[in-house]
């Protein structure tokens, strides 16, 4: 799915604070927007492997949103959020297509590892890939709250984030292609440092480690 649907929802999550701890409502939605982001920052490492723990990390916020409720402060609020919103991007992942460069064309039964099952969860593809009109629907859906709930700045920017994830949703099936040109005119050298997913560009069958 796309990172923003990721950020959206891991800031949805975090909306539930404004109902028991207000004043405690703006650390968590920022810790939950970046927790929605983070598992993504492995994008040239072992992309949803690295930093993805579907398992892992939502346990840990399970726990750590206990630990917050028995004693709610800013750092026991925004771990909590920012675990839940980890956790719940990887599992989403799941739920999506494939990690391959096209991933409507399916030709790739990994979706996202989990490091508790020692191995790679198969694509569930109800989400068909990241950019699907299905995805674009899903982020309009969790954006809705958001802006009803929150003023400015912060209606402001999940508009912002919604218009961006239009804009990609409308471009992401030429984007591949374009990356696909690119990538293919990039000298070897440089060429391996690229996310896995470019591996068929590369001609090494995109094999993820």
């Amino acid at each position: 799915m796309m990172a923003v649907t990721h950020v959206l929802v891991g800031m949805a999550l975090s909306g539930v604070v404004l109902a028991f701890a207000p004043d405690l409502a703006p650390v968590a939605l920022a810790a939950g927007a970046l927790g929605g982001a983070f598992p993504d920052f492995d994008l040239y490492v072992g992309h949803r492997r690295t930093l993805h723990y579907p398992v892992y990390a939502t346990l840990g916020g399970l726990v750590a949103l206990a630990v917050s409720a028995a004693t709610p402060a800013p750092l026991t609020v925004a771990l909590a959020a920012f675990l839940l919103a980890a956790g719940v991007h990887a599992a989403m992942d799941a739920l999506g297509g494939g990690l391959e460069l096209k991933p409507w064309e399916r030709t790739s039964e990994r979706a996202v590892y989990s490091h508790f099952h020692d191995r790679w969860l198969r694509p569930r593809r109800w989400v068909r890939y990241d950019g699907a009109p299905e995805d674009l629907a899903l982020s309009a859906v969790v954006a809705a709250p958001l802006l009803a709930l929150y003023d400015p700045p912060v209606s402001l920017a999940v508009g912002a984030l919604l218009a961006v994830a239009m804009g990609y949703a409308l471009l992401r099936k030429r984007l591949a292609d374009c990356w696909a040109v690119l990538v293919a005119l990039l000298p070897p050298s440089l060429a391996t440092y690229l996310p896995d997913r470019f591996g068929e560009v590369r001609g090494d069958g995109g094999e993820v480690r």
